[in-house]
């Protein structure tokens, strides 16, 4: 089994996701034992961000490093777990909130479209937007 950022990689889907975790200097951290969970925006999600905006962050490293870990909590959360939850504490130390409609399962403006991808280190959950943190101001 592959760690996060393999699994990641190998995916295909998440070359934005690994292009930010690349020059933010988060790749060892992600590959690094964990658990962890991430929710991890696919590259039709990072196309959803307005280039101005993409490229702001990606100047930027202390606020590209925040977004990035606003979309990780420490431990391994599996679906049914967040879907239980009101909310869930970001790795950059804000919470995230957590709704639930029906089999819809929202993080923030985010909705989780697959679930449960498990990897050595971890287990990532695909989401369909970015999630910006309050602490970040764009």
């Amino acid at each position: 089994m592959k760690d996060i950022v393999d699994t990641a990689v190998e995916n295909g889907n998440f070359k934005t996701l690994v292009k930010a975790l690349t020059a933010a200097d988060l790749v060892d951290t992600l590959k690094g034992p964990g658990p962890f969970t991430v929710f991890a925006p696919n590259d039709d999600a990072f196309a959803k961000v307005d280039s101005a905006t993409l490229g702001k962050l990606i100047a930027h490293v202390p606020n590209l490093t925040k977004v990035l870990l606003f979309h990780v909590a420490s431990g391994e959360h599996l679906a049914a777990d967040v879907a239980g939850m009101t909310q869930l504490a970001s790795v950059e130390k804000s919470d995230l909130a957590v709704k639930v409609d029906g089999s819809t399962v929202q993080i923030e403006n985010a909705t989780i479209t697959s679930t449960d991808i498990k990897c050595s280190n971890g287990v990532i959950h695909v989401i369909d937007s970015v999630m910006i943190p309050p602490t970040v101001v764009l």
